[in-house]
């Protein structure tokens, strides 16, 4: 089976894999497709399995990405997604190859994921990147890692921002930063603030619109991040059952 990729030209005809046929995330998924070919002109590269599947990678210069991080002339994956039927048949290998292909044909230095310490959902498993050639420059608490092949041994160390170290969200109550990367993230929100709402919690949703606002966001996974009275709580975007019982714990 063969790769598509996504180009500016032909965006508005083919799927991107996210939420594919949920109706209610079809304005999110038209956030993201606008996103996306903003993000093109910058250099982002996108592949997917031509198949209606989840199966796709996403990937641009690391000094582009929307992620306080600091790898200069490294590659920057933004999203490296097989599931159902198509996991263990080989893609996440031929996906990952298209994008060092395209580091090394452009003279940079390496390539950079981030990573969980533990399986995670929305987040890569670090077992497998370890397993590709990948080690573990840097760390933010709770549990991201910086995951990064290199191949040129010159080249500088990849590590996070100091401000994801640094500085903390500053609204009381709930505050959530996020990008339109994400169609779940975008999808989620008002039924968030609803749960919120009935706890008595002040909600205030930060969409980073802005590469700049991003790479100095206080949490690395500027996708979704969610903070609890200024301390980082969870990157997973979740069902308001399951956030009303993280709430509830909370307390």
């Amino acid at each position: 089976m063969t790769y598509l990729q996504i180009t500016k030209e032909n965006i508005g005809q083919e799927h991107i894999c996210c939420a594919l046929g949920a109706k209610q995330y079809e304005q999110a998924v038209r956030d993201k497709k606008q996103w996306l070919s903003e993000r093109m002109e910058e250099g982002l590269v996108f592949y997917r399995l031509n198949d209606r599947a989840k199966v796709f990678i996403e990937y641009l210069p690391a000094e582009k990405a929307w992620i306080p991080l600091n790898a200069p002339n490294y590659m920057y994956i933004n999203c490296l997604w097989v599931s159902g039927r198509h996991k263990d048949s080989g893609h996440s290998k031929q996906l990952l190859d298209k994008c060092i292909t395209d580091a090394q044909a452009l003279g940079m230095d390496g390539i950079v994921h981030i990573v969980s310490k533990k399986k995670m959902p929305y987040l890569s498993d670090k077992r497998y990147f370890e397993h590709m050639g990948f080690q573990i420059a840097d760390e933010s608490a709770p549990y991201f890692e910086l995951a990064v092949l290199k191949w040129n041994d010159e080249g500088e160390q990849p590590s996070f921002a100091h401000s994801v170290k640094s500085t903390p969200a500053t609204d009381n109550g709930i505050c959530i930063y996020y990008t339109a990367q994400c169609p779940f993230a975008v999808g989620i929100l008002e039924d968030l603030r609803a749960v919120a709402k009935e706890r008595g919690l002040p909600f205030t949703a930060h969409l980073l619109t802005t590469r700049e606002e991003a790479q100095a966001a206080p949490s690395v996974w500027t996708t979704f991040s969610l903070f609890l009275n200024g301390k980082f709580i969870t990157h997973e975007i979740m069902s308001p059952g399951k956030f009303a019982k993280l709430l509830d714990s909370a307390k």
